[in-house]
């Protein structure tokens, strides 16, 4: 897979699904003092709830998704699940790098590591831990939205997705939602404008 061409910076969040990466990234994008664009993923899982076309993901049905694959317009994609694709497109990064923008990204953990190492030194990969699995699972539970079953993958996916942390450059434990959301401004801020170095 080639690395997509570096025109400006990009920064990961990534986490099992009910850790609250959805909820800082939002709060990144309301808080951080430089501009900022967020990559909207393409997938082939069906809308849920509210979600918009464009503005959520980019919805496909699958063999549109395959074709975009064979036309060479991801940076990154995966197979999540069985039939439920998700995936970077390029064109997403052309469109924020284009109007000046640091891209963000909120992806599933192994699109980070992806993502991390298609976009090199240009790119901040953090990964948001769950404070435990028992945690993790009264979040999951606490939404309403997933079966019981569904609940059960969730988990078993964020058990192995867990041994992933150390492939990212930072690991943010959220065990409090505002302290993390803080923290998280003060990585983003210090990686899009690093202060100078005073001369010597």
């Amino acid at each position: 897979m080639a690395a997509a061409r570096s025109k400006g910076k990009a920064v990961i969040f990534s986490a099992p699904s009910g850790s609250g990466k959805t909820t800082i990234v939002r709060h990144l994008l309301q808080h951080v003092s430089h501009p900022m664009g967020f990559s909207v993923s393409a997938t082939t899982r069906p809308q849920r709830g509210q979600e918009r076309d464009g503005v959520d993901y980019h919805f496909l049905s699958l063999d549109a998704f395959k074709a975009q694959v064979a036309a060479g317009a991801f940076v990154e994609w995966e197979e999540v699940y069985p039939g439920k694709c998700y995936g970077t497109l390029r064109s997403e990064l052309d469109r924020m790098w284009a109007a000046g923008q640091t891209a963000l990204f909120d992806v599933d953990v192994e699109g980070g590591v992806n993502l991390r190492n298609a976009l090199g030194e240009a790119a901040l990969s953090v990964f948001i831990r769950p404070p435990s699995l028992s945690v993790l699972r009264q979040r999951l539970e606490g939404r309403g939205t997933d079966a019981p079953e569904v609940i059960e993958e969730r988990l078993r996916k964020a058990e192995r997705e867990l041994a992933y942390e150390d492939q990212f450059d930072v690991v943010l434990v959220n065990d409090d939602l505002a302290t993390a959301c803080r923290r998280a401004v003060e990585l983003v801020e210090a990686f899009i404008a690093p202060a100078e170095s005073p001369a010597s």
